[in-house]
């Protein structure tokens, strides 16, 4: 039996403390949103939901705002992320190429700007100018590229096994070719990785939406869920009173919509975990 040392419990009790600071706010919205409005306004939730009522949720998904919010996330999301992961990958394995012409020059380029950016004013201007303002390509244009992301792939390809490349060429396979047929199919692990990785950051992304859509119909989930938590509106768009009795249930409502927003995209960490960690072991093993 293996014996624990003090450091060892120290160590354990305070992971355990930081997992349940983590949780608790999770658990304490679930069940304020699925207790009836009775027990939530007389404060006795604290853990376990009571009298579980589903009515809020019925509220919040029939709203069409929810509807509509959930469609362009979906979308933005889907696109956003296929997008990222081609010019990604096609820059990663450029830059993990020691005989590219240039290749320290536009590393380190690309290394700049995780230190020194443009700014706000610059990149909307920069974007208006493109004309890509209130369409769906201002969602997934300006933030196609991470430069996190295309280091950490970078550093992948890095380690990707020369022979099978040479190999490759043997067969005539152009470096276009050998990209497609042998190291993508290759590399799933960290497609799977950097492509969750853009996935959640687009999916809770509400500051591109805010500067460069005007059209409230292409707004995405988040910023409605920010203009309901915001307005202390219900799911109708009505607003719910003055009192102490209206701002409780208003509480139950807005955590209803944060778990609506939040559940999703949640479900897509146990379908990637396999490739998640080997992911970003493997991309960060050395430079």
């Amino acid at each position: 039996m293996r014996k624990w040392s003090l450091s060892s419990i120290f160590i354990a009790f305070l992971l355990i403390l930081v997992t349940v600071s983590m949780l608790y706010p999770f658990l304490y919205m679930i069940s304020v949103s699925l207790s009836k409005s009775i027990y939530v306004m007389r404060g006795d939730i604290f853990l376990l939901p009571k009298g579980i009522d589903f009515s809020v949720y019925r509220l919040v998904l029939e709203d069409p705002r929810i509807g509509q919010g959930y469609l362009n996330t979906i979308i933005y999301v889907g696109l956003g992320t296929f997008i990222s992961l081609i010019v990604t990958s096609l820059g990663a394995y450029s830059l993990s190429r020691r005989d590219m012409m240039f290749n320290k020059t536009f590393t380190l380029l690309i290394i700049f700007t995780m230190f020194f950016q443009g700014g706000m004013i610059p990149t909307f201007l920069a974007v208006k100018s493109l004309g890509v303002m209130d369409n769906i390509w201002a969602m997934v244009l300006p933030g196609a590229v991470s430069t996190w992301n295309l280091l950490v792939m970078r550093t992948f390809f890095v380690n990707f096994p020369k022979e099978l490349e040479e190999a490759g060429k043997v067969d005539g396979l152009n470096d276009f070719s050998i990209f497609v047929r042998i190291v993508v199919p290759l590399s799933k692990a960290v497609f799977a990785t950097i492509g969750l990785f853009y996935a959640v950051a687009m999916w809770n992304n509400f500051t591109l939406p805010l500067l460069y859509l005007r059209d409230q119909a292409l707004f995405p989930l988040q910023v409605v869920l920010r203009n309901i938590v915001l307005a202390g509106s219900n799911a109708n768009g009505d607003a719910m009173g003055v009192g102490g009795d209206s701002l409780i249930v208003d509480e139950s409502l807005k955590y209803a919509t944060i778990m609506v927003s939040t559940i999703p995209i949640l479900l897509l960490y146990p379908m990637l975990q396999k490739y998640f960690v080997k992911g970003v072991m493997i991309g960060a093993v050395k430079g």
